[in-house]
């Protein structure tokens, strides 16, 4: 599932090279004091919190929590329970999911453009603008995020240089048909940007 608000990660051992984080984490979940990770097991929890988060969201949060458990610096578990708490509306408790999903993984564009997004939410548009230009620096090809900066850019009335190119790759390159055609008609003539509203996530 790759939508702009709601951008799971699939598990990849890959991402969880982080054996040297021992420092005592602030934030909801409480290890013993003899940190004991269980990777394996946090992967396979969050691959079924993946499978089931249309349909049953409160069970997906509840397997999150226990990949949490399982590895309180798993990445994807992170991500993906901060995008159940987005869904539901509990921008700060999302926001700090995002937080750690970040910086545990550094190389992966979605924890931020999922930060963004909560921050557009919450009404800090220049917050997100900077978020989602995190996030193209550790992917410029990254499509979500593109369409995200174009987007608050023009909700924020900023001139910016980067903006026609933006727009020319959301024609060529948009996620949906109704992406392309929002860029196509930004790129021909100005838009209110207070009443510029950018494709549904599931357009």
């Amino acid at each position: 599932m790759r939508k702009l608000a709601h951008v799971f990660v699939a598990s990849a051992t890959t991402l969880m090279t982080l054996a040297g984080c021992r420092a005592a984490p602030t934030g909801p979940y409480s290890p013993p004091s003899t940190l004991v990770r269980s990777t394996s097991e946090a992967e396979r929890l969050t691959q079924l919190a993946g499978e089931l988060a249309d349909g049953n969201p409160a069970q997906a949060e509840l397997l999150l929590r226990q990949a949490l458990t399982a590895d309180l610096y798993h990445g994807p578990a992170h991500n993906n329970l901060g995008v159940l708490f987005l869904n539901a509306g509990k921008l700060y408790d999302a926001s700090v999911e995002f937080e750690w999903a970040r910086k545990l993984m550094p190389g992966h564009p979605d924890p931020r453009t999922n930060l963004a997004i909560t921050l557009e939410r919450a009404g800090r548009t220049s917050d997100a603008i900077d978020a989602y230009r995190a996030a193209l620096e550790v992917a410029p090809e990254d499509l979500a995020a593109t369409q995200g900066l174009a987007s608050a850019l023009l909700r924020s009335g900023r001139t910016d240089p980067a903006l026609p190119q933006l727009l020319e790759r959301i024609t060529l390159q948009g996620s949906t048909e109704a992406w392309r055609a929002w860029a196509r008609v930004r790129r021909t003539r100005p838009v209110d940007a207070r009443r510029d509203r950018p494709p549904s996530s599931g357009s």
